[in-house]
């Protein structure tokens, strides 16, 4: 090391204007160029070796002296605009002094900017990272749902109809990445398929499509509802008029466009009272054949009152010993007294001990007593026009109701009318079937709930989330219903149940395929087979 005091100038590593490079200075150009993070030539050099005339003035010994060690990387420095500015007066600054030229970034950069040769980039404007070219897109694919020939996987169903051509499988899984033309559908299964059950009541219009999921139960995959008011007029003329039906078949339409959507493996669609009991229901049905395509089948009384018992199986709890389930329908109301106390079986069906249909519901009702003006006197002879037609209902006796205020009896209501007064009850601002479905009420609730609908009038009924101005003339009705069931079985309790005809359809068709038996009850394991070599 050279004594500055002998009148010798350091070595600062950069060559001035004019001068050629020290050794030191030179070496640290080398290796940057060597490590690919400088040009092409050394700093201060042409391309043939010489000395420029362009040398940067302002680089430091400090930094010359950072390039030189190989083992270590320069970090780049994001600036910002400020800094940048700054940076920018600072260089012009120093250039007046020394009228040399230079280049704004040359104080951060150490070396001669690459940007120079394609063009000045303004100040303040921060460098953009190169994207390596070797990285692979991070993440992993969309998982395919397989089993149903279909690959879902923005959540719109696709059906997969094969390989496309000119492609090769090979090449897209090399790729990483294809997995749409590669994919393959699974051979269908059982668990894949839809259950679709439709109820053409004499008020409302319902369709339900459903997949079983565990034992006894399903998940609904597409629902439909509509007031159709098929049964309007039926109890005057005996017939169903023009109106009613022209509704009905728009509402049928849109049913029939579902079904047509989806690969329904089995469906039942049934038809009830009114069209039962009308003198033009066969011709109607037909009208519907021919029209949409469905083709609808008249059920009988002791058939609906099985389907409703049916659909609100798993509403019934282990400490029941016995319930009386009723279905205020439009035309029609059924009543099912189910005894539990001897050999229990799941299917709630095989236990009805007695049953009956009253021929008289919501719609029919309230057109003969009239639904929108309702006072306490006219909620009377509605009671008692249903209590004469209980009294010729003689059931055998049974062990579950020798003692009728037992808190082992209760019960089970699955109609509009009693979800209305759930909703009420709970003082819903808009129904919420996860709230109602399944809700116990009181004794006292119930009469709390009657006597505050029997204070309104139709405007209050109408302007209620939970009624609306479509049941606000019917609501009454089907209350003065379940008023003459509760005299004739009373108990301390009530269940409420939105569900009824369709879900017993549902249940029995799935059961009856036995697709809750065959599946078991980890769905990881539905319908395996053993690879090749396995062992079974």
């Amino acid at each position: 090391m050279k004594d500055l005091r002998d009148g010798e100038k350091p070595n600062a590593g950069v060559a001035l204007a004019g001068e050629g490079q020290s050794g030191r200075a030179e070496k640290a150009a080398t290796e940057g160029v060597e490590q690919g993070r400088g040009n092409s030539a050394p700093t201060g050099m042409n391309s043939d070796g010489k000395p420029s005339d362009k040398a940067q003035a302002s680089d430091s010994a400090d930094t010359s002296g950072r390039a030189s060690r190989p083992g270590r990387r320069r970090r780049r420095r994001r600036k910002s605009a400020s800094k940048s500015t700054g940076s920018a007066l600072a260089s012009a600054s120093v250039s007046s002094d020394t009228a040399t030229p230079r280049h704004p970034k040359s104080d951060s950069q150490g070396s001669a900017p690459a940007e120079a040769e394609a063009g000045k980039r303004p100040a303040g404007k921060s460098r953009r990272r190169r994207r390596k070219s070797s990285r692979e897109i991070q993440g992993r694919p969309l998982a395919r749902q397989q089993g149903s020939g279909a690959e879902t996987v923005s959540g719109d169903p696709q059906p997969v109809v094969g390989k496309p051509e000119g492609h090769s499988s090979g090449s897209a899984t090399a790729a990483g990445g294809n997995a749409r033309n590669s994919f393959r559908p699974a051979p269908r299964g059982q668990y894949d398929d839809l259950y679709a059950a439709l109820d053409l009541g004499t008020n409302n219009c319902r369709l339900l499509i459903a997949q079983p999921t565990r034992p006894g139960q399903f998940r609904v995959v597409d629902a439909f509802s509509r007031i159709v008011r098929l049964g309007e007029g039926l109890d005057a003329t005996g017939e169903l008029s023009a109106g009613a039906m022209d509704r009905a078949v728009e509402a049928l339409k849109v049913c029939a466009g579902k079904l047509r959507n989806r690969p329904v493996r089995s469906h039942r669609l049934i038809a009830t009272e009114a069209c039962r009991s009308a003198r033009n229901g066969a011709e109607f049905l037909e009208r519907v054949k021919s029209e949409t395509g469905l083709q609808l089948e008249i059920v009988t009384r002791e058939t609906e009152a099985r389907l409703a018992v049916a659909g609100c199986s798993s509403l019934v709890g282990r400490d029941t010993d016995g319930l009386v389930l009723f279905d205020i329908g439009g035309g029609s109301s059924e009543i099912a007294m189910i005894d539990l106390t001897e050999n229990r079986s799941n299917r709630l069906a095989n236990h009805i001990k007695a049953w009956t249909s009253l021929p008289v519901g919501v719609v029919t009702l309230s057109e003969r007593h009239g639904g929108c003006t309702v006072t306490r006197e006219i909620f009377e002879a509605m009671v008692a026009e249903v209590d004469g037609l209980l009294s010729t209902f003689a059931p055998p006796p049974m062990p579950a109701f020798t003692g009728q205020v037992d808190a082992r009896m209760h019960l089970l209501g699955t109609s509009g009318t009693v979800t209305t007064l759930a909703g009420l009850h709970l003082d819903l601002p808009r129904y919420d079937r996860r709230k109602v479905d399944g809700l116990w009420l009181s004794n006292s609730e119930v009469d709390l709930m009657l006597d505050k609908l029997l204070s309104w009038d139709f405007d209050a009924r109408a302007a209620n989330p939970c009624i609306g101005a479509d049941r606000a003339d019917l609501v009454l009705a089907g209350c003065a219903i379940l008023q003459s069931i509760r005299k004739r079985w009373p108990s301390q309790r009530m269940r409420v149940a939105d569900r009824g005809l369709r879900e017993g359809l549902l249940n029995e068709m799935m059961a009856a395929d036995g697709v809750w038996r065959t599946r078991g009850r980890n769905p990881r394991h539905r319908n395996h087979r053993p690879g090749p070599g396995a062992k079974s």
